[in-house]
C-alpha cells in the first residue's frame, strides 16, 4: 500500500475516534441518555474496530471512486463528504431511528445528523489531501 493510502487511513481514523467518542459520550451524552438509546457501558473496543475498518475502507475507495489530481482536491473532497455522508446517514442513522426503542425518534436524527455532517466535514477534507499528491 501506498503512503498516501496509510495517510488517509489516518486522515479518517484519527479526527474519527475522537470525535465520536467526546460527541456522543461526552459533549452530547445528556442528550443521548434521555433519549434512552445506548446501553449504560458502551463497548468502545467495538466501535474503534468499526473506526479502524471504515479508515481501510474509505482509504482503499477513494483513489477509485475520486480524482487524486491537485488540483481537484476540493472538489473531490466535497463529493466524497456528500456520497459517504449520505451513506452513513442510510447505513446507521436512518436503521437505528426505524428499529431501536429512543424516546424521542427526531431528536435522535438531529444529534446523529449533525455528527454526519461534523464528521464528514473534518474527514472528507484531510482523505482528499492525503490522495492529492498521488496523481
Amino acid at each position: 500500500m501506498s503512503s498516501s493510502f496509510w495517510w488517509a487511513v489516518a486522515a479518517y481514523l484519527l479526527p474519527t475516534f475522537p470525535l465520536g467518542y467526546f460527541w456522543h459520550l461526552k459533549t452530547f451524552r445528556a442528550q443521548y441518555s434521555r433519549l434512552e438509546v445506548y446501553r449504560d457501558q458502551v463497548v468502545v473496543p467495538l466501535g474503534l474496530s468499526t473506526m479502524v475498518l471504515q479508515s481501510v475502507l474509505f482509504a482503499w475507495a477513494y483513489p477509485h471512486l475520486f480524482s487524486t489530481a491537485h488540483d481537484a482536491w476540493l472538489g473531490s473532497a466535497l463529493r466524497f463528504g456528500v456520497f459517504f455522508g449520505v451513506l452513513a446517514l442510510s447505513f446507521a442513522t436512518l436503521p437505528a431511528a426505524a428499529k431501536y426503542r429512543m424516546s424521542s425518534v427526531s431528536a435522535f436524527l438531529r444529534l446523529e445528523t449533525a455528527f454526519t455532517v461534523v464528521h464528514f466535514t473534518i474527514v472528507s477534507p484531510l482523505i482528499a489531501l492525503a490522495w492529492r499528491t498521488a496523481a
